[in-house]
């Protein structure tokens, strides 16, 4: 988080901005679509301003990523696809378990991006593997808060060598 927002102090989130309250919003939403969206948190550092803040989010998706990711994003080999640049990461994963309904996998993007009035400052390579290793880590956690069989494929650490 450091790399990103500069801040080693951050604001405590409201009681909804849990990974599980998240997981159980995303559990619901399946049940009656195979589609949704809906946050997980908001980060900020300690003394700045709203318009400067990290988002942490999670969507349902109809299947599988499809499709070439836009130029800015670099592929990683982690879930489905993960992607990241200098502003932004994503890890994309298929997750089966007994907390969502159906016999077909969910299909879940856990997306990190930053909204600033400024540009990313610092090494864009450093700034990759940061977000990178944030999405990661929201996703394996929201696949272990779902208890999807095996993690959902994701390992314990991110891979953050380009696919």
């Amino acid at each position: 988080m450091k790399a990103i927002t500069g801040a080693s102090r951050f604001e405590e989130s409201a009681e909804t901005s849990t990974v599980a309250y998240a997981a159980k919003s995303l559990s619901q939403e399946f049940t009656s679509s195979v589609t949704g969206d809906g946050d997980i948190c908001q980060v900020f550092a300690v003394g700045a301003a709203l318009s400067d803040r990290l988002e942490v989010t999670w969507e349902l998706t109809g299947g599988p990523p499809e499709g070439e990711p836009a130029s800015k994003f670099t592929v990683l080999p982690m879930g489905e696809r993960a992607l990241t640049a200098a502003d932004a990461g994503v890890v994309q994963f298929a997750c089966r378990s007994e907390k969502l309904s159906g016999s077909l996998p969910a299909h879940i993007d856990i997306g990190v991006e930053r909204w600033s009035p400024k540009d990313p400052e610092g090494d864009p390579e450093k700034l990759k593997g940061a977000y990178a290793t944030v999405a990661h880590s929201f996703a394996l956690a929201m696949a272990r808060e779902l208890r999807c069989e095996n993690d959902a494929g994701l390992e314990p650490r991110p891979v953050l060598d380009p696919a």
